[in-house]
């Protein structure tokens, strides 16, 4: 689909909130970075306004090129040591219930930043110790003893974005693998049976039905716990163009067929982003489990 063709009245965000500008200045104030800002999410001014985000670790410049993506790309700086006790402290100041934390790839480093997630999460639990922990975490090049450091500080859900079907990787993720990307959410189970793990994809890069449903199962066979599925929307016309604008009956019905397949929870909407309303997949497997302990 070429980028001059107009899109369709459901990816038109007319709604305004309140509270951005306090959101804004707390994120400010600690000069921490946010995955709204960077990847330019069409949510953020909902998310800002409603007083939540999803936090960027490890600095604003990722080592990766992959084509759909609007965060700066390039040679990335020291980590800041303060950061994982700043992202602690605007966790406490915006009253989040679930924090969620992501970050740019940092195939600099060698562990691939898994040092500073775990202090990040150790300091997230002594500021804000009855909020819930959701990390959504790059590949790590398959290191796998990284991966276990991630895990050793307890997050309640650990994503990895598989981000599109196997077919698209070589256009749309040049430097990641689709094996590579399922291996660590099998190996997340593996370390830690106990947390839940998440992916997410993008839809209308030119992917078929057949190949979105093979992935469902893919994910499924790592033991996936909880997916997202939404529209691709291109940051700028550096980027892949958008071949398709899915309907949001088409949204609806991989959303049944995820919950058939056995998903504990499905997002899947044009707007739909792996971290947008990530408390509501917390929540609905809360409250399932509750529903079990009862029986």
């Amino acid at each position: 689909m070429s980028a001059t063709i107009r899109k369709p009245e459901w990816i038109r965000k007319r709604i305004s909130y309140g509270n951005i500008d306090k959101t804004e200045g707390i994120l400010r104030s600690l000069k921490i970075n946010t995955v709204c800002e960077g990847a330019q999410c069409p949510n953020i001014d909902e998310c800002f306004g409603r007083k939540t985000t999803t936090f960027m670790i490890l600095g604003n410049i990722c080592t990766r090129g992959c084509r759909f993506c609007a965060v700066e790309k390039g040679i990335a700086k020291k980590l800041d040591p303060d950061e994982p006790m700043h992202v602690a402290e605007a966790s406490k100041a915006l009253g989040l219930r679930h924090v969620v934390i992501t970050s740019v790839t940092r195939d600099d480093l060698l562990d691939g930043g898994a040092e500073h997630y775990f202090k990040t999460v150790k300091a997230i639990k002594s500021l804000n110790p009855s909020a819930t922990i959701e990390l959504l975490i790059p590949d790590l090049k398959g290191n796998w003893k990284a991966l276990k450091r991630i895990l050793d500080a307890k997050p309640d859900i650990l994503n990895h974005n598989l981000e599109t079907v196997a077919s698209l990787y070589k256009t749309v993720r040049p430097q990641a693998d689709y094996e590579r990307s399922l291996e660590l959410l099998r190996k997340s189970k593996e370390i830690d049976p106990k947390t839940y793990t998440k992916s997410g994809i993008m839809v209308g890069l030119g992917e078929k039905v057949e190949e979105v449903n093979a992935l469902m199962d893919d994910l499924k066979a790592a033991c996936c716990d909880i997916i997202t599925i939404g529209q691709y929307l291109r940051p700028s016309e550096n980027h892949l163009e958008v071949f398709e604008y899915i309907h949001p009956n088409d949204f609806e019905v991989y959303r049944i067929t995820a919950m058939k397949k056995g998903f504990k929870y499905v997002a899947a909407g044009p707007f739909v982003r792996s971290s947008y309303n990530a408390v509501l997949g917390m929540d609905k497997i809360n409250n399932t489990n509750k529903v079990l302990k009862s029986i």
